[in-house]
C-alpha cells in the first residue's frame, strides 16, 4: 500500500510569496492556499458573520390589560347609624375615595335598632340595609316596568337597581343596572316604572361602561343603592334613605359589613 513521504528534507513554494520554505513549516489556509506559517492569515471574521435574529418584542407569558372594576370595601364593625329625625344613614368608611353623588351598595349582618316617631322600638332590617329582594315576574330586554317581590326602602323619586344574572353559556356574571323614575308604595309586589335599561352608576367619581340590557327571570336577585349626600371629612359619608328614627341610633350593622359599587361583579 502506497503512502506519502513526510517531507522532512523537502522544500515547498509558498502560494503567497513564491518563496521556498521547508516543507514541514508549511500550513494550509482556509481558502486552500499552501503557505509558510509566517505568512499565514486567518479567515477574516466578516467573511463568516454570526447569524443575528430580530430583537425580541413579544413576551411568552402575557395577560391582556384590563380596567379593573371597582370592588367593595370591608368596613369596621358596626359602621352604620341613623341620626335623629333624619332620613339619612351615616357610614363609617375612612379614606374611601367615595364622592358626593356616588351610588353605594351596602351589606350587613345585623339589624339597626331604631325608635319610631311614637317612641316604639323598631328596626332597620338587614334586607332594608342591603335593599335586597327578587324579581316577582319575568321581564324582557326592552321592558320599561318591573315588579319586585318585597318592599324595600328605595327612594321613590328615582334611583337605581341591579339585577343579578349569570350567563348560561360562559358562566360569567352579566348583571344589569336599571334606572327607575318611580315605584309604587302600597302593598306588594312593588312596581317600578320609567326604566332606563343597561345603564351604570358612579362610584369613587367614576362611572364604568354601561351594562347590557337583557331578559331576566322571576326570582332573580335584585339590589338597590343609595346616593352619597355628603361627606364626613375622612371618617365616612352620609347616604340618603327612607328609614328614620326619633332618636339617634347606636352604631350597628354587625361585623364584616361592606360598602361598594352597585354592580360588584362586573
Amino acid at each position: 500500500m502506497s503512502k506519502y513521504a513526510t517531507g522532512k528534507h523537502s522544500k515547498a513554494i509558498s502560494d503567497r510569496s513564491g518563496m521556498e520554505f521547508p516543507y514541514k513549516e508549511m500550513v494550509r489556509e482556509w481558502n486552500g492556499s499552501f503557505v509558510h506559517y509566517t505568512e499565514f492569515e486567518p479567515k477574516q471574521p466578516q467573511l463568516q458573520p454570526k447569524a443575528i435574529g430580530g430583537d425580541g418584542i413579544a413576551l411568552l407569558q402575557v395577560r391582556p390589560d384590563r380596567t379593573e372594576p371597582p370592588t367593595p370595601d370591608l368596613l369596621t364593625p358596626n359602621p352604620f347609624k341613623i341620626p335623629a329625625l333624619s332620613a339619612t344613614l351615616d357610614v363609617l368608611h375612612s379614606n374611601s375615595g367615595i364622592q358626593v353623588g356616588d351610588q353605594v351598595r351596602l351589606t350587613a349582618t345585623k339589624n339597626i335598632p331604631t325608635t319610631s316617631l311614637t317612641d316604639q322600638p323598631s328596626t332597620m332590617s338587614i334586607q332594608d340595609i342591603e335593599l335586597s329582594t327578587t324579581l316577582a315576574a319575568d321581564i324582557t330586554a326592552s321592558a320599561t316596568t318591573l315588579t319586585l317581590t318585597d318592599y324595600v326602602p328605595t327612594t321613590t323619586g328615582g334611583g337605581f337597581l341591579m339585577i343579578e344574572k349569570v350567563n348560561s353559556d360562559t358562566g360569567l356574571f352579566q348583571n344589569e343596572i336599571i334606572q327607575y323614575t318611580s315605584h309604587s308604595t302600597l302593598g306588594t309586589p312593588v312596581t317600578y316604572s320609567g326604566l332606563t335599561r343597561g345603564t351604570n352608576v358612579p362610584f369613587r367619581g367614576v362611572t364604568p361602561a354601561n351594562t347590557t340590557a337583557s331578559a331576566h327571570s322571576a326570582g332573580a336577585k335584585v339590589y338597590g343603592s343609595r346616593e352619597v349626600s355628603s361627606l364626613n371629612s375622612t371618617s365616612g359619608y352620609v347616604l340618603t334613605t327612607l328609614t328614620t328614627s326619633k332618636t339617634e341610633t347606636a352604631r350597628s350593622g354587625g361585623e364584616n359589613c361592606t360598602a361598594g359599587p352597585l354592580n360588584d361583579k362586573a
